[in-house]
């Protein structure tokens, strides 16, 4: 009989132990109800709690994800959109935590959804499609003004997807393609441009070299013909009017051996016989 009560007692403290004694990790805290009364924090570490009376709350510190599924929201211009994101946030005060909300992570999504179609709402659909990075933060800010009264700091929004209508969907596609095919037009225009720029000016720089080569030849052609009228100028200086007579005597000589009958001579030639004569005597 003694064994089995010693057994009992053994027992019951071990599960008094079991409930009294609590190990925290770094990123928890306890939050501790005394009969109902909260009385703080505890942890990290050992934490030991009086059996049935206090009772312990456990609260995650670390940065916790939530996703946010697809939600259709109406745009400033009446556009339904469908859009989901992801939001982030960090409990700071776990004491708020647990006193402020009920089910945290249920409030959460429902604040994040409404929210979500309150900020769509005052916002163009295309402004939509174009400032995914002004809507995160008007999300951010405006969820975090929400989540600050239950001790949580929302550290950031990302929206994962945006699909407008479909009817917008094909404007996009086929202003896309319009897009592109203006582009290939200017491209081919510019490369076209740029050809017939490099052929003008490889037709200017061959008409240049041919127009200085041509230049260059007769500036030679000038300057070989000046220096033979020069050789001829200074030739002509050494010669006398004995030397000249009797170049004639030797064209006469020429013409004696034709067979013409007619002959006309020149009038200088006559003074030059004179000149000749005058010289023999």
């Amino acid at each position: 009989m003694g064994t089995i009560l010693i057994a009992v007692v053994a027992f019951l403290v071990i599960i008094v132990l079991a409930t009294s004694i609590r190990v925290v990790a770094e990123y928890q805290r306890l939050v501790v109800f005394r009969l109902g009364r909260c009385v703080g924090e505890r942890g990290p570490g050992l934490v030991f709690l009086i059996p049935i009376v206090d009772r312990a709350v456990m609260v995650d510190l670390r940065e916790q994800v939530r996703e946010i599924p697809a939600q259709t929201s109406i745009t400033k211009d009446n556009a339904p959109i469908s859009i989901d994101f992801l939001w982030f946030y960090k409990v700071m005060e776990p004491t708020k935590t647990v006193l402020q909300v009920g089910n945290f992570a249920l409030a959460a999504q429902g604040i994040a959804t409404t929210t979500l179609r309150s900020v769509i709402g005052s916002i163009l659909l295309d402004s939509v499609l174009s400032e995914r990075e002004q809507i995160n933060n008007a999300l951010r800010t405006r969820l975090d003004e929400v989540t600050e009264r239950w001790g949580v700091k929302v550290t950031n929004v990302e929206i994962r997807e945006i699909i407008p209508p479909h009817d917008v969907q094909d404007a996009m596609n086929r202003q896309l393609s319009a897009e592109r095919n203006r582009r290939a037009v200017v491209t081919e225009s510019l490369g076209a441009r740029e050809a017939a720029i490099n052929v003008a000016e490889g037709q200017k720089q061959a008409a240049i070299l041919q127009a200085e080569g041509t230049r260059q030849a007769q500036v030679l052609n000038a300057e070989g013909y000046a220096q033979a009228l020069e050789n001829i100028y200074k030739a002509a200086k050494t010669i006398d009017s004995k030397t000249i007579t009797l170049k004639y005597f030797d064209t006469l000589k020429d013409l004696g051996a034709s067979p013409s009958t007619k002959y006309i001579f020149p009038m200088e030639f006559t003074s030059m016989l004179k000149d000749f004569i005058k010289g023999r005597e």
